[in-house]
């Protein structure tokens, strides 16, 4: 069917049709943030930070409450020049966005055609894949041997219609990384054409020296991008604000058909105010690195498959295809308990749950109860 003919197929309809592709998707399904009968549960189920965010960007949010009659600043001059400065970039080179996700939906729209590929691994952020279909592009999963990152899988799945490839590192939900020398070799391996996105959401709770958010390679390159999102480490979920560092060629085409305002004045001002505040970064830091490693030997005591290492706020946990111990019946159980945690049927993992790292009271309650549902 031609093209023309498609579209008067769809203008005949009685009612409304949405483009080929659309209704095949699947909604993003957030973590749970309620529980039936409980007014205020523990929620470890989206990787927000458990100290909360920083009094400097809530005394920055604060502010910008007498100033909502105002368009927020477009260009986003006054966190554009604090990201430029604490990272010691090129302002003109930054893209900024409602938080990572929509700087991914951007460049998704400025390079896919239908019939084009985007190529991510099997356990990738779901917001990838999203983007990419809504463009009427192909999404191929590269293979996640032991639930991490190959990068021999990846370039398998390369071919002369791929105009993207998506990497988290570390990557969500499974926590797991490769080493820089693995980023640089995907890189090296990719025709030039190929645009290589490094999502850095979690990139700041990684202390191995062998790990780089790639942003020094992307410096000399024309065909990186770098993300990064105050979601996590700064606290500022509910601000949606995320940040993007490409080539000069490829910020213009991306700015071409970015929606203008798209991040608010209180979002603006907040996320300039937390990166001045070090010392509620190196706190967020060092409580994940405090209860990570105790709720992975807790759980992986009772008998549980941790996938491990994580280098993220929090951990992947594999359970038994048994009747009264699989995930789904973990699950149930420690909602009931006030305990909200990830399902992740749709990242293909039905057999694990995702827990993010919390205060002591809430892993050490997570922990207890789930002793609680192991029991014999």
């Amino acid at each position: 069917m031609s093209d023309t003919a498609s579209l008067n197929d769809r203008a005949a309809q009685p009612r409304p049709q949405p483009k080929p592709g659309i209704l095949d998707i699947h909604a993003y399904t957030p973590g749970k943030a309620k529980a039936e009968g409980i007014a205020d549960p523990i929620k470890l189920s989206a990787n927000e930070n458990a100290l909360g965010s920083s009094p400097k960007a809530q005394a920055a949010y604060a502010e910008a409450g007498l100033k909502l009659q105002m368009y927020p600043d477009p260009k986003a001059t006054v966190l554009r020049t604090a990201v430029a400065e604490r990272h010691g970039l090129e302002p003109e080179r930054l893209i900024f966005g409602c938080g990572s996700d929509e700087v991914f939906q951007i460049l998704n729209q400025a390079y896919l055609e239908p019939g084009d590929n985007i190529v991510q691994g099997r356990y990738g952020f779901a917001g990838f894949a999203i983007g990419a279909r809504a463009c009427q592009a192909q999404v191929r999963l590269a293979a996640e041997p032991d639930y991490r990152i190959d990068v021999d899988e990846l370039l398998a799945c390369v071919d002369d219609r791929t105009r993207l490839v998506f990497l988290a590192n570390p990557g969500n939900p499974t926590g797991t990384w490769i080493a820089f020398s693995e980023v640089r070799r995907l890189h090296e391996a990719l025709p030039p054409g190929v645009i290589l996105v490094l999502d850095g959401a979690y990139s700041e709770f990684v202390a191995d020296p062998t790990f780089d958010d790639g942003l020094e390679l992307a410096h000399g390159s024309s065909n990186i991008v770098v993300t990064h999102t105050f979601s996590k480490l700064h606290g500022l979920a509910g601000l949606r604000v995320g940040w993007g560092y490409a080539p000069l060629g490829i910020i213009e085409a991306c700015e071409r058909i970015r929606m203008p305002f798209n991040v608010s004045v209180p979002a603006q001002l907040a996320a300039a105010a937390a990166l001045d505040d070090l010392d509620f970064e190196r706190a967020s830091v060092e409580l994940t690195e405090q209860w990570r490693p105790w709720l992975e030997q807790q759980l992986g005591g009772l008998g549980l498959d941790v996938v491990k290492p994580s280098a993220a706020n929090f951990v992947l946990v594999g359970f038994p295809s048994v009747p009264g111990r699989t995930a789904a019946e973990a699950d149930a159980f420690l909602a009931s308990r006030g305990l909200l945690v990830r399902g992740l049927h749709m990242y293909g993992l039905p057999d694990h749950l995702r827990f993010t790292i919390g205060l002591a009271a809430h892993n050490r309650a997570l922990a207890e109860a789930l002793a609680e549902f192991m029991q014999p």
